[in-house]
């Protein structure tokens, strides 16, 4: 195809995906009381399922977020964060059809062996991308909250968010949190095309570390427990890819 087919055709491909995302924000809108009160605001509640686990383990692990109250500032602040949230949500719940729409754009401009090596690409990036986004929000979430609200300079400083801000900093623990864990999937499908080996990624470990501290720092709050919190599990995640782009390179090598 020529240039401007290329164009149309990822036209329409966005273009879809935009239609599924709003279909499904359209639906999460209309659920309004079981989408906030079960869902965004669960978190900052004592009995969210985090803090029932943590406190079922033992007194010493156990701990509950301190009560406060969002306050609205702004006469549209709860109609736009509603609208904010449906989308969010909408892409969230769409993101397999979405990411679907895309590997249908570029799987053509693949060769054979990248087409191979990609198989199943759409499922697993969609599983580790929810496993992502639920690790943000039930174990980074309590603890951000938790500390963040809990946290005082002073007796005259009395935390009472706002609505606004509370959705987007539930946002920054959930959807960066689905991105980063689609690491291993990065890591594969450069293996098994031959990018990467895992020689290469133990030798720039140090770098890779000094990489995630800033990525930590950049996509959550300015505090530093939500940063390891982001932070140990992009460690943990870079050994994980060195471990299956061992793999990949040995079975690449033993296929050969």
């Amino acid at each position: 195809m020529s240039f401007l087919d290329h164009l149309e055709e990822l036209r329409w491909h966005i273009i879809r995906s935009i239609v599924a995302i709003f279909i499904i924000g359209i639906g999460v809108f209309l659920m309004k009381t079981f989408v906030f009160e079960k869902i965004i605001f669960a978190p900052k509640k004592a009995n969210f399922a985090t803090y029932e686990f943590f406190c079922n383990l033992s007194e010493v692990t156990c701990f509950r977020p301190p009560e406060f109250d969002l306050i609205v500032r702004q006469l549209g602040e709860q109609f736009f964060t509603h609208i904010k949230v449906s989308l969010w949500l909408g892409l969230i719940i769409a993101f397999p059809y979405v990411f679907w729409e895309v590997w249908r754009f570029i799987k053509p401009g693949l060769y054979a062996k990248e087409q191979k090596a990609a198989r199943g690409i759409v499922f697993y990036c969609s599983l580790l991308f929810m496993l992502g986004v639920l690790f943000g929000y039930y174990v980074i979430a309590p603890f951000a909250i938790t500390f963040l609200a809990g946290y005082q300079v002073g007796e005259s400083a009395i935390n009472s968010p706002t609505l606004s801000s509370y959705v987007n900093y539930l946002t920054m623990f959930t959807v960066p949190t689905g991105l980063i864990f689609e690491l291993p999937i990065v890591v594969y499908f450069l293996a098994r095309v031959g990018l990467i080996s895992p020689e290469f990624m133990k030798q720039y470990r140090k770098h890779a570390i000094i990489i995630i501290l800033i990525l930590a720092a950049v996509i959550t709050p300015p505090d530093i427990m939500t940063q390891f919190l982001i932070g140990i599990p992009l460690f943990i995640l870079y050994e994980i890819s060195i471990i299956i782009c061992n793999r990949v390179v040995n079975k690449y090598h033993k296929d050969d």
